[in-house]
């Protein structure tokens, strides 16, 4: 964060700057006009936002580290993506696959980050921890997938206890279900050309749902979604793995790498970002 004369720039490249305002400035606008409809969900919504672009920021100053600029300005996106675009917005219903994008997307980064703190780790000078680049690569992996898990946890307490919809249901057309087997002997019993279903109500009243099919309640999302993340952390895994095993050498991978900063480094950052206070 660069600081002087009681200014405040929370990222130090300049083009992670100009996203940063930019999507700060839209994140403002959209809770101005939800504030003005009088949807409050919205507001709050964007206030978290507004507050959680700063995280990357955060997270690099308090562990020390430089967050490659193309790894600030994803995460960025990917943070205005899910919560502006995909909720207020309504992108996750609106745009096919949108989340199915953003979940690749956060196995991608998740595994970059993971490697990262274990590359750390190998690195530090007094810590014993001298991973192999291929345990490098699967401690990424399972970090990332374990977010992953995470997050289908959340989606499933909201759904459970907050009445929401987070797991998307899916409609199908057949489906196999053990619970149909009249002989209880644990055989599933297969059910085809579904077109569409009736809820029948307490009181005896009947109601088509009218969907073309059967509604599967959430595991097809929750699966597609473990899918795509293991997808990202597959592809940013094997880039780390070839990264630790050329020795740092390439121009790829750096760009997703966070790397710790020295002393030396951070006192020289700190009065580049001053300069740069001063110029800008």
């Amino acid at each position: 964060m660069m600081k002087r004369s009681g200014k405040k720039v929370w990222y130090s490249h300049r083009g992670t700057v100009i996203v940063f305002i930019i999507l700060r400035a839209l994140v403002v606008l959209t809770g101005v006009l939800s504030a003005l409809r009088g949807d409050y969900e919205s507001v709050f919504i964007s206030v978290i936002t507004f507050f959680l672009l700063l995280l990357p920021s955060i997270i690099s100053r308090k562990l020390r580290i430089e967050l490659p600029s193309t790894l600030e300005i994803i995460l960025l996106c990917f943070i205005f993506a899910s919560t502006i675009l995909g909720e207020i917005n309504k992108f996750y219903v609106r745009v096919p696959h949108w989340d199915t994008v953003l979940h690749t997307i956060n196995g991608f980064c998740f595994a970059a980050i993971g490697f990262s703190l274990v590359d750390m780790l190998n690195r530090h000078e007094r810590v014993s921890l001298r991973l192999s680049p291929l345990f490098l690569a699967i401690v990424a992996f399972c970090f990332s997938m374990t977010i992953g898990v995470l997050w289908e946890f959340y989606e499933y307490a909201g759904d459970r206890f907050f009445v929401l919809d987070m797991q998307k249901d899916t409609v199908i057309n057949e489906f196999n279900s053990v619970s149909l087997d009249e002989t209880q002997n644990n055989i599933p019993i297969h059910v085809s050309d579904i077109t569409d279903v009736a809820v029948i109500h307490s009181d005896g009243s009947t109601q088509a749902l009218g969907l073309g099919g059967y509604l599967d309640v959430g595991i097809h999302d929750t699966m597609k979604d473990l899918l795509v993340n293991m997808v990202g952390a597959v592809v940013f895994s094997t880039i780390g793995y070839c990264f630790v095993k050329q020795k740092g050498k390439g121009k790829f991978a750096p760009r997703f790498i966070p790397r710790v900063l020295t002393d030396g480094e951070q006192e020289e950052n700190r009065e580049t970002k001053e300069e740069q206070d001063i110029t800008g």
